[in-house]
């Protein structure tokens, strides 16, 4: 796009035509057309992304994700939960890199991972004693405490 419109530059077209013939903002023809005053055709040409590269490839995400995928017990944890320190301590293990946790935080949404809580509930929680006393007792409760409060 920037190309053409070095084109349209070069034959005189104005900032505003060439934004509505490309269909990009005026601001960005402007700047546009300020590098190409100062470089020529060569300023806008595109470049790769600026950056430090990616330290795990796409085949170790995938295998990292197989590996979480076992869980932590799998790993050694007598929890099931990841932290983020857990997976660092993972990809440390795996791939010989260090990851500061809120960066394994991107690279797990990147992967299309989120943030999960467990629910608080007790192990020794009994299902079977719970729905009978909401279906039993908390009815009852429930008519008394309605009783007391009117006047």
């Amino acid at each position: 796009m920037r190309q053409q419109a070095a084109h349209r530059f070069a034959a005189g077209e104005t900032i505003r035509q060439i934004a509505q013939g490309l269909n990009v903002s005026y601001e960005a023809v402007r700047v546009w057309r300020r590098q190409w005053e100062q470089g020529g055709e060569e300023a806008l040409v595109s470049r790769p992304p600026r950056g430090r590269k990616p330290q795990l490839s796409e085949a170790q995400l995938q295998r990292l994700e197989a590996e979480l995928v076992k869980g932590p017990g799998h790993h050694g944890y007598r929890t099931q939960l990841w932290t983020l320190e857990r997976i660092a301590k993972l990809i440390q293990k795996l791939f010989g890199v260090s990851h500061h946790p809120s960066h394994v935080f991107k690279l797990l949404r990147a992967m299309g991972w989120s943030c999960q809580k467990p629910e608080r509930r007790a192990r020794e929680r009994d299902e079977e004693a719970i729905a009978h006393w909401v279906r039993e007792r908390w009815p009852q409760i429930k008519k008394g405490h309605c009783r007391q409060a009117r006047p």
